[in-house]
């Protein structure tokens, strides 16, 4: 792959965690009662330091982080994140974890694709993207958990 491809890959994820950052931002404050307002709120913290290691990278290759992932991202997520909020925090958790499913198999094959192509010597870059995917699989464990818990009506709060 390219630099190119590569930077456009990189600004997938970038716009991707920019839209993950406010919706779970606008999901912690339309779930503010629930235990789930305080995990979205958490989430959020997690999703912007993934936006912060994308953009790094994609700054270390000379490039900017594209300007449309900043300015629609966010407006998607607020709005998408209200939208979820209206069908309910049990919907709002299973379409969670559909984009947390969406972002771990795009990472999943970024990574394929550089180790294949032997595009990452150090390793530097396959492990941050790892390291991402980790959390993703962590929020939609932790998301399936709350959901579950919510349809045996056994969520805790603190």
């Amino acid at each position: 792959m390219d630099q190119e491809d590569l930077i456009r890959r990189l600004n997938w994820f970038y716009s991707l965690e920019l839209n993950q950052v406010e919706l779970y931002k606008v999901q912690s404050k339309q779930f503010k009662d629930h235990y789930a307002g305080q995990v979205f709120e958490r989430v959020a913290a997690i999703e912007q330091s993934h936006v912060d290691n994308v953009a790094a990278r994609i700054t270390s290759l000379g490039a900017k982080p594209t300007l449309l992932g900043e300015v629609v991202s966010p407006i998607l997520g607020m709005s998408l994140g209200n939208l979820m909020s209206l069908t309910g925090l049990e919907r709002a958790l299973q379409l969670n974890m559909e984009l947390e499913r969406k972002a771990m198999s795009d990472y999943k094959k970024l990574v394929q694709d550089l180790v294949a192509g032997g595009e990452d010597p150090s390793g530097d870059l396959c492990s941050q993207l790892k390291h991402n995917f980790v959390d993703e699989h962590l929020h939609t464990a932790l998301f399936d958990t709350l959901r579950e818990n919510l349809m045996e009506d056994k969520i805790e709060t603190l």
